[in-house]
């Protein structure tokens, strides 16, 4: 039986090569020498045992399986111990210098109509005002009827509102009353209005509420005017409501949104849903009132539109004129914006250029 040498002699040598390889390489040698399919020694120990007597295979079968699997364990373990010491070397070869600040993230942040506009909104919620909100798509009645627009009124006109295509047949809608407020949407709504207006329908006075959102206008863009741009609009409906209270809420607004310093003037002007109606201009926080290119060296800043409310318009929401007065107001944000931050086309706010909405 000289060709079955004794297992311990053979774990001794193999055990020596496992030994002596210091390479992941060196190791698959020694594991082709070994264990390899078909010129592995062990292998073909293995393979010779079927011709032997049932004794011999007695003898040695569990002999050269034991040795077989101990063999296996060590090239596993060998391997283990290589792999782990490749990395460590591979570390210490690494110049990265921990103590390096890391690498900063750039993080996006608002778009700055968004910025201006939830300053907007923070600023009369500090006043007592609350946040309401309401449909795009309006119908006729919210969008001019119920805010005293005349049929005949310019703004009715199709160079002014996006009317919705199966509502072609009702462009002109004239003599409507509050029975039309639930017809279907017929256009997209040319201000924040209307939002007022369902307000004033669904509660009782003391209101005091403004509406920020998108609107549309059948307009070309330019410069200074958008298709799609937002406003906010601000409505206060209380008993003994006066033009004072109008003029001190506005003004204090200013201050807050502007400059402590600024000061502001109402020039009369027109709307159909407000009666008396004003423009209210701020001075020039940048010039102080002294000319420069933001003001149009005039020391004075056109803001927004305002007036008390018309008693038509509180009529027609079933509130009582003789016992409940109000203001109402509205401004552009993008116009805001435009004036805040000195910009000089308000296309640059959708342009998505990431050089100009980095600078806010």
């Amino acid at each position: 039986m000289s060709q079955f040498p004794d297992p311990n002699t053979l774990l001794q040598e193999a055990q020596g090569h496992v030994e002596q390889a210091h390479t992941q390489d060196a190791l698959e040698e020694v594991r082709l020498t070994w264990l390899g399919r078909k010129e592995g020694r062990l292998t073909l120990l293995l393979k010779q045992l079927g011709s032997l007597s049932i004794d011999d295979k007695k003898r040695y079968g569990p002999q050269y399986n034991d040795l077989k699997t101990t063999l296996e364990n060590l090239l596993a373990a060998k391997e283990k111990n290589l792999t782990s010491t490749e990395r460590s070397k591979a570390l210490e070869k690494d110049t990265f210098d921990i103590s390096l600040p890391g690498t900063p993230y750039a993080y996006g942040h608002l778009h700055p109509i968004s910025q201006v506009m939830d300053s907007l909104v923070s600023i009369f919620r500090s006043l007592g005002f609350v946040c309401a909100d309401g449909p795009e798509m309006e119908n006729d009645y919210y969008n001019f009827e119920a805010l005293n627009v005349p049929a005949d009124h310019p703004a009715r006109d199709m160079q002014d509102t996006f009317y919705l295509e199966s509502s072609q047949k009702q462009l002109i809608l004239p003599n409507l009353t509050a029975s039309h407020a639930d017809q279907e949407p017929t256009l997209l709504r040319t201000h924040t209005s209307p939002v007022q207006v369902r307000v004033m329908k669904k509660y009782p006075p003391p209101i005091a509420i403004v509406c920020p959102g998108r609107v549309y206008r059948h307009e070309a863009q330019d410069a200074t005017h958008l298709a799609v741009f937002h406003q906010m609009e601000g409505l206060m409906v209380d008993e003994g409501i006066s033009f004072a209270d109008l003029k001190g809420t506005l003004a204090r607004f200013a201050q807050l949104f502007f400059s402590p310093s600024v000061k502001t003037r109402f020039r009369p002007s027109f709307f159909p849903f407000t009666e008396p109606s004003a423009q209210m201009d701020v001075s020039c926080w940048i010039c102080h009132g002294s000319g420069c290119p933001t003001c149009k060296n005039s020391g004075w800043i056109e803001l927004l539109g305002a007036g008390m409310v018309n008693p038509k318009v509180l009529t027609g929401v079933n509130i009582d004129p003789e016992k409940y007065s109000g203001f109402a107001f509205g401004v552009g944000i993008e116009r805001i914006a435009f004036i805040k931050y000195g910009v000089n086309d308000l296309r640059l706010f959708y342009e998505n250029d990431t050089r100009f909405l980095e600078q806010f």
